[in-house]
Parts: structure tokens; sequence; C-alpha cells
């Protein structure tokens, strides 16, 4: 299911130049090398989680508005940088996180999560859970995408 989410994600960019990469066509802020960016950052830093616990993630009760503003620099394709850039991490972020999936020894381990205010206070994921969340992130920012996509220049990623 992952793979089909990833595949539509990646779909949706396709023969897009980096300048239509950045392009906001909606009243949102996101773009769509900004989405693959914060896909990839999401997906990496929740498969380091799985390993190292909420050591992997910051504690987000205690960032500032400066630190949300910086994170916001994850949904857009910043000068400098290229979609096949942000794809070709994306597609390392999406192999190592295959490899973990195949190779890990129990799905049931848990971590606790780290600290958020919307994450319950005590709580703990097992790697099961950790996999379904990036799962459907995936898949919500793939319809964003369908839709910035298609706002753009009349392109779907299906039908």
């Amino acid at each position: 299911m992952l793979g089909k989410h990833r595949h539509f994600l990646r779909f949706t960019t396709r023969d897009l130049t980096d300048d239509q990469a950045r392009l906001r066509t909606t009243a949102s802020e996101l773009c769509l090398g900004g989405l693959i960016k914060h896909v990839t950052s999401v997906e990496r830093g929740w498969v380091e989680f799985i390993g190292q616990g909420p050591s992997a993630m910051p504690d987000f009760s205690e960032l500032t508005e400066a630190d949300f503003a910086e994170r916001a620099n994850d949904f857009t394709l910043l000068p400098g940088e290229t979609l096949e850039g942000v794809l070709a991490a994306y597609a390392d972020v999406a192999a190592k996180t295959d490899e973990l999936v195949a190779t890990l020894p129990d799905l049931g381990a848990t971590q606790p999560l780290p600290k958020a205010p919307w994450f319950e206070e005590n709580a703990s994921w097992s790697a099961r859970r950790v996999f379904m969340h990036i799962i459907a992130e995936t898949a919500q920012h793939s319809g964003h995408a369908d839709i910035i996509r298609e706002s753009l220049d009349g392109a779907k990623s299906m039908g």
C-alpha cells in the first residue's frame, strides 16, 4: 500500500520543471516539490523513531514559532533545490524504509512517542503503527499533490 501511494505522489510530478514544482496553485502554501520534501522528511523521521525512539524527533512541545517557521521550509522547493534531487532523496528514504519493513524482527516492538500537543501523553506506538502512519501521511499528501497538479495544468494522477 505504501508503494502504491508513493507511486501516485511521484507520478503527480511527471514532466514538470523545477519552476512548476515550486508553484502554489491553490490558496494553500503547498507546492509539489515541497510535498515531496515533506513526505521524505516525515518518513525518514518516523523510520529513525522506530530504531531510536523519541530521541530521533524534537520535543515538539518546546518548539518556538521560529522553529515552526524553519520547519515550513520542508514544504517548499527552495532556490538551488531541484525536483530531480528531492525525488532522488525520496527514493533513497523509501528504499531504507522498505528494507526495515522486510528485516525488522518484531513489528510489535514499541517506542514512547515524543512530546507533542497532538499526541496522547505517555503513549507508545509499535513499529506497525508507525508504518501505518507513514502510509496515511503519504496517501493524504498524494491527494494534495493531485489537486495541486490538476490546478497547475489539468493533469491528473488517476482518471
